[in-house]
């Protein structure tokens, strides 16, 4: 692991100019906690209210401009991705421990919802022409901006998250204030500074650092009209109650998870095992949409614990900048400390561990953040926590189900709703769990990861709140306008409605 290379200096970005570089809060690597990636400024209150108003002052021009150009100017983005494809995913390996062919496919993720923007600026359709009764008039439909988005994102996913809500709301004309985690500051200044040099407009991408503190700030500010966030669900919450008292404000918020794979009897065995491992343990369980729970029907049960933790097993934790590693460490200790409790608890409840994981060093003299799988079996109990709340980590229950409504009943027992996959080959079952499962991205014989950004991105109950991400994001960054144009002489009007006026012209 290279360790010498200087910090980075990280700056503020408001209205087009970059703030002289302050070192308020470091960002380190997780998976060497002495290495400084960089050093970043906290936004202060006067900071971010002045990114807002930047946001809010080249609104008017962008807006204005051409849906085509604006989309031009993502066409240079995605040239500049691709030409900094690999320095990109080797600043994210370093700064969030996800391994580097991880963040090598985030950075290509990244790239194609800029592709996906890009293309839509000229086939995008924003408008529709509607019937309406009268003969003489013509009706359509126009989506229109919103005005200021703020964007705040979350470590895990720190590059193609930001463009799955940037890319969308800049195409529709939006003006937007980015507020990366303060986990991976790096990687979010990275990305304004490819906006910078693709020639988006002053003020239109302004940037602002720190911790929950400044997103509250942000969140606060009446000249923000839309809020996108990814995050913990306690986090989306307090957005949504700070802004249910702005009457123009819009909140598009995707929560977390507590997933489920479902192995039925009729499985391909090896592909069920496969789905399982990755959809468990890639970013070290660390995706919104990991699952962290495997449903597995009772008859296959034995078989598939014994492949799974035996190829848990095989799985190589360590330094996230070797590609032959599986995963790397989770993002700081305090998320080890969190996953740790969640072990204890699967004991406290009643859990048979299969695969005891905890705490490992990989790289002797080195501190990091690592962890090994842990793997339980346990039978459905009401109220287990372990089974039901978010754990963010490679933590793993394995839970029998004797019924297709068995399944159902237990995959639904959480408060959350985001993501879920069916190894299956009967298409009757599948569509069952299909119609059944309560769920925002569902999956047929693949893991219950592996979104891709044409498709609309986010869950029901704790999971989102309506307003999917990625290409679905659309719906939330714009609002629809009826438009009526009478090409008559005279005025006619909708529901047999008169038009005569008593004591009007003669």
């Amino acid at each position: 692991m290279n360790s010498t290379l200087a910090p980075i200096q990280g700056r503020l970005a408001i209205a087009g100019q970059w703030s002289p570089p302050r070192n308020d809060f470091p960002s380190t690597n997780p998976a060497n906690l002495a290495e400084v990636v960089g050093t970043f400024p906290k936004a202060t209150p006067a900071e971010t209210a002045a990114a807002v108003d930047a946001a809010r002052a080249a609104y008017p021009n962008w807006r204005r401009t051409s849906r085509i150009l604006r989309a031009e100017c993502f066409d240079r983005l995605a040239q500049l991705v691709k030409r900094d494809t690999d320095a990109i995913a080797t600043l994210m390996a370093r700064e969030c421990g996800k391994n580097v062919t991880e963040c090598r496919a985030e950075v290509v993720e990244g790239l194609h919802m800029v592709q996906y923007v890009f293309g839509t600026g000229r086939t995008g359709v924003y408008g529709e022409v509607v019937a309406s009764e009268i003969a003489e008039k013509d009706a359509y439909t126009r989506r229109k901006p919103w005005g200021v988005v703020a964007v705040i994102t979350p470590w895990n996913f720190p590059f193609a998250v930001p463009l799955w809500m940037l890319g969308p709301s800049l195409l529709e004309g939006n003006t937007a204030v980015f507020k990366p985690s303060e986990d991976t500051p790096a990687v979010g200044q990275k990305l304004v500074e490819l906006f910078a040099e693709a020639g988006f407009p002053a003020g239109t991408v302004n940037l602002v650092h720190g911790d929950g503190s400044v997103g509250e700030a942000l969140v606060r500010n009446p000249g923000v009209n839309v809020v996108l966030f990814t995050g913990s669900y306690d986090v989306g919450r307090r957005i949504q109650e700070i802004s249910a008292g702005m009457h123009d404000r819009l909140v598009a918020a995707e929560m977390g998870g507590k997933n489920a794979v479902i192995v039925c009897d009729d499985a391909r065995f090896d592909l069920a095992v496969t789905a399982g491992i990755l959809s468990a343990f890639k970013t070290t369980g660390q995706r919104c949409v990991s699952a962290s729970r495997i449903l597995v029907q009772d008859s296959l049960m034995d078989r598939y614990a014994v492949a799974f933790v035996d190829t848990a097993k095989r799985l190589r934790f360590g330094d996230p900048l070797d590609p032959r590693h599986f995963a790397g460490p989770v993002i700081h200790e305090e998320s080890v400390k969190k996953v740790l409790g969640y072990n204890r608890l699967a004991k406290e409840e009643g859990a048979t561990v299969l695969l005891d994981g905890g705490e490992v060093q990989p790289v002797a003299g080195t501190k990091g953040c690592y962890l090994s799988p842990f793997v339980y079996r346990t039978e459905w109990k009401p109220g287990m926590r372990s089974i039901r709340e978010e754990v963010f980590g490679p933590h793993v229950a394995l839970i029998p189900f004797r019924t297709d409504e068995d399944a159902v009943r237990v995959a639904n027992d959480t408060e959350y709703g985001l993501s879920m996959a069916v190894i299956t080959e009967g298409y009757r079952r599948m569509r069952y769990f299909r119609d059944e499962c309560d769920y925002g991205m569902g999956y047929v014989n693949l893991p219950c990861i592996g979104a891709e950004v044409h498709l609309p991105f986010g869950g029901v109950k704790r999971s989102g709140n309506g307003h999917p991400s990625a290409a679905g994001l659309v719906e939330a960054v714009t609002h629809k306008t009826a438009w009526t144009v009478n090409h008559g002489t005279e005025i006619k009007m909708a529901q047999g409605l008169t038009t005569a006026i008593e004591g009007g012209p003669a």
